[in-house]
């Protein structure tokens, strides 16, 4: 004889199944189909290459609508471009030279790694389309390249490029990362982002149309937003064509805008401990779509760049208490998701 007990909420439903020939509880998957309490990046790939696959990043030499003066100069107060950028990309060497330093970097412990081309730094769809297809191109050349990702911005999108990218994701990864970091316009405003909110949902839905994955860079804690704001961010991200996520907390980079603002204003800001900002990432979890992929939570600067907050904490220790938080909580990624 066999029981079933489910759980059930308002999106996702857990089952354990009772087996007597083996004695014991199986606690069957989750709606992302393992037995993880959040929709994690590693498990999703493998499952989409049956192999493992690593970004390699490439600093093409771009800049953004916010820096050159078509919307601004100086950009986003929070902004610091080296702070994230690998050491082995260099605006001097050419894409297949980045390409061969960053493939350089794993291989010794991957031999067998397959490769996708992040485009990474600044506004990587921010040009004119022969430009762009030459450096898309000569990445996706490379022996082993699978695909590419492109980070951007939601208002460097126009139909040609569109057009253009959806043709090639009909044969290879295509990917765009939009840079959405708030939902709410004072915020935007505040950061000197130079689109709004709306921009965003548009450049979401339109590249839905044409078949290109999306991911949604978000940043929790800018100053002035409330821990109901970010419980509504989740909220209103889960109803978008979003197919991944990545989360940023707030960090204070030096030679940025923000920098300036925090020592002249210090307690405008509310920088996270690593505790509060599992806690804050357990309950933006329970009430996102579980449909979404959630790529990283925690963002890693070099030290040299680095203001504040210092935790001390890589990316996969920072998982691992998130995942002790959820596992504690007993809860998972959209349990508290609505449709609505």
């Amino acid at each position: 004889m066999t029981f079933q007990h489910r759980r059930q909420s308002d999106c996702c439903r857990i089952d354990y199944l009772y087996r007597p020939e083996m004695n014991h509880i199986i606690m069957q998957q989750y709606p992302w189909g393992h037995s993880r309490r959040f929709n994690d990046f590693p498990s999703h790939f493998r499952r989409l290459f049956k192999q493992r696959v690593q970004k390699i990043s490439i600093d093409a030499g771009f800049t953004c609508p916010n820096r050159d003066g078509k919307l601004g100069k100086g950009g986003c107060t929070y902004c610091n471009n080296d702070s994230f950028n690998p050491t082995f990309c260099d605006t001097e060497e050419s894409i297949t030279q980045q390409i061969t330093n960053g493939i350089s970097f794993f291989m010794a412990k991957y031999p067998d790694m397959k490769y996708l081309a992040y485009f990474q730094s600044y506004s990587n769809t921010y040009g004119q389309l022969e430009h762009l297809k030459k450096l898309y191109e000569e990445a996706l050349s490379y022996p082993g390249m699978m695909g590419l990702v492109i980070a951007t911005r939601p208002d460097c999108i126009y139909p040609e490029l569109m057009e253009y990218l959806a043709r090639l994701s009909e044969k290879t990864y295509i990917m765009i990362e939009y840079g959405v970091e708030s939902h709410l316009n004072p915020t935007l405003e505040r950061i000197n982002r130079g689109h709004n909110f709306e921009t965003s949902v548009k450049a979401f839905e339109v590249t839905a149309e044409y078949g290109i994955r999306t991911c949604a860079h978000l940043i929790l804690g800018l100053p002035g937003e409330t821990h109901e704001d970010m419980m509504e961010q989740a909220r209103v991200i889960s109803q978008l064509p979003v197919n991944n996520l990545k989360l940023h907390q707030l960090q204070i980079h030096r030679g940025t805008v923000m920098a300036a603002q925090f020592r002249r204003n210090p307690e405008s800001f509310h920088l996270f401990t690593a505790d509060e900002y599992t806690e804050l990432v357990t309950d933006y979890l329970e009430r996102l779509n579980p449909g979404i992929v959630v790529e990283r939570f925690i963002s890693q600067s070099p030290p040299e760049f680095l203001i504040a907050p210092k935790w001390g904490l890589k990316n996969f220790e920072f998982v691992a208490k998130v995942e002790k938080r959820l596992k504690e909580r007993d809860t998972w990624q959209g349990r508290l998701f609505s449709h609505e």
